[in-house]
Order: structure tokens, then sequence, then C-alpha cells
């Protein structure tokens, strides 16, 4: 669906950037599919932030973190500590019983566990960075259909809560849609939080939407005044990603980073799948390093579905994959 016309620019409420790390920023992998297929988890409508108020949830999200501490530690690497609630927004919240105040709380201590072990490994790595994670209103495969206000006012309770907690930035994964991520910037700047953003697409390296890579990009920046600190492409293949990408074009510099699918079925197929698809992890990270490559700008590397620790230290194995 179109940001249509009515989109109005609106000025950046901060000039906030990533700190500079020469080696990069290592962040996760898919917390989701790791903890339903490798811990044994059940993650009713793929949900984890529940696991932020249960005793044992909160040892299996430490236990996963600090295999990336690790990972960036051993890269020298900066480390993004990117909090379990992609899905904890009203709709998918409502579904498992949270209310608006409910969700609140659930954001908060999400941030709040994730600054504790910030903490505590800061000496550990190069740098380190807190950041609340949003996930679309509807599903990260299926093109959504609100309008940019509609979005903002969806959205914005829960980068609220991110502030309140002390989060350094907000970033809205699996987007479908530049509406959407018009209005996710709108509210992040509402409540002064620094926003990223990050499309996925299809195998053809278009939005679900079937809105351009290119595109999508320039739209959201014109609509709003460049108000996303910076963009990443995420939950796809790097094949998948590929043909979207113009390196040579201006909007190729706004692309910070790249959360890789193990997979190269499409979206659709992953949806009928029963078994996790682990790809080929020589593959993996050879395809996402060849991308990454192309995209002058990319400093942040992490996997998304199918993925786990082992494919993110493969990528950043043998030096940084943002710096080869």
């Amino acid at each position: 669906m179109s940001a249509g016309p009515q989109a109005e620019p609106i000025e950046s409420t901060t000039q906030w950037r990533l700190p500079e790390v020469a080696a990069g920023w290592v962040t996760d992998a898919g917390l989701e599919t790791d903890l339903i297929f490798h811990r044994g988890i059940d993650l009713p409508d793929f949900a984890a932030f529940p696991l932020v108020e249960d005793e044992r949830g909160r040892r299996e999200l430490d236990s996963y973190y600090r295999g990336f501490v690790d990972v960036a530690a051993g890269a020298g690497a900066g480390l993004l500590l990117e909090t379990a609630t992609w899905r904890a927004n009203p709709d998918w919240g409502a579904r498992l019983g949270y209310d608006a105040e409910a969700l609140r709380r659930v954001n908060v201590r999400a941030v709040e566990g994730l600054r504790e072990l910030a903490e505590e490994v800061r000496e550990r790595v190069a740098a380190v960075q807190v950041v609340g994670s949003i996930g679309p209103r509807g599903d990260g495969y299926v093109a959504g259909e609100m309008e940019a206000d509609q979005a903002a006012d969806y959205h914005r309770a829960q980068v609220a809560a991110f502030a309140e907690a002390g989060a350094d930035l907000t970033t809205a994964y699996t987007l479908t849609t530049v509406a959407e991520a018009i209005g996710i910037v709108r509210a992040a700047g509402d409540v002064g939080l620094p926003v990223g953003i990050a499309f996925t697409v299809e195998t053809d390296g278009r939005l679900p939407d079937g809105t351009p890579l290119g595109e999508a990009i320039t739209t959201l920046d014109a609509a709003t005044g460049s108000g996303a600190a910076h963009l990443l492409v995420n939950c796809a293949h790097p094949d998948h990603v590929a043909p979207g990408v113009d390196e040579a074009a201006p909007w190729a510099a706004r692309i910070a980073g790249l959360r890789v699918n193990s997979s190269r079925l499409s979206h659709a197929e992953l949806d009928e799948a029963e078994e996790l698809d682990e790809g080929d992890l020589a593959d993996l990270t050879a395809t996402t390093r060849g991308l990454l490559a192309r995209l002058p700008a990319a400093r942040i590397v992490g996997g998304c579905c199918g993925t786990d620790v082992r494919h993110v230290a493969a990528m950043w194995a043998d030096g940084s994959p943002v710096t080869a």
C-alpha cells in the first residue's frame, strides 16, 4: 500500500547516529526459530516477549544473548542487544492476554533486562547499545494495509515504553510497506527516540507489496526528512536481497546492515515448512559477505529466521564482514 501524497515531511528529532566502531556491529540471529527448534520452547503466535516475565524464559534469553557477546568480543566489534519484543504490540499482545498496561510493562522489562546485561559486558566489547525491537502490526510476510498516521498511532506506545526504560534506540523489523515505516519513524520522533527501519523483501528484492527496495528507501526518507537513523534489510536470504540492490544508487548508502535468513525458500514456502531450514553455513557466509561488499555503508551484521549464533559467528570469523 502506498504511503500516499498526504505524508508530510517531518524534521528529524535527533541527528543521532550509531557510534563508529571500526569492525562494525554484531547483532543477534533468529531468536524465535532458535528458541522453538533448538531450545524446545513453545512460542504461541511466534511471540517471545512473554519469556521476559518468566524465570525460565529469562534464563533462556540470557543464554541466547551471551552467545553474541562472545562473537562481538572475539571480533573486536560493537554489540547490539535487541529486545525479544517483535510481537509485543497491541494486536498480537491481545491474542496472548496482554492489555496496554501489560504491554508497557513487558516492553520496559525487556529493555531493563538487556540494560543490565549491557553494563555487565561493557568491558568485553568495543561498544554496546540496547535496542527496543518492533515488529509489524500484521504478519511479517504479508503486506499490511495501514496508512502512515494510523501506524504512528499504533506503534507509539511501544516506542514510548522503550524510551521510558532507557533504550538507546528502537528498530522496526520485517516491515512490508513504506506507510508503516513512515508511521514508526513519526512515532519515534514524537518520543525523541532514535529509530532504525528494516524492510523485508521477497525473492525478487521487492517488498511484499511489490515496492522496489530503492523506491521504499527514497520514499521513506522523503516523507520523514531522513528521520530514520539508518535502514536495514532483514528476513530474506542474501540472494533474495541482491536483485533489489543498486550499489551505485545514492540510496544504497542508507543501508546500514543485514539480518539474513538461512534459507533460500520464499516467505510463502517458509510459512508452509514444518522443519527448520538452517541452510548451508559456508554458503550463507559467502553470500552475505558478497552482498555486504556491494553496500558501502553496511556495518551491522546478524541473522534472522533459521539462523543462530553459529551462523553469526561464521559471518564474523576471520575478520569483520563489513571491513573485509
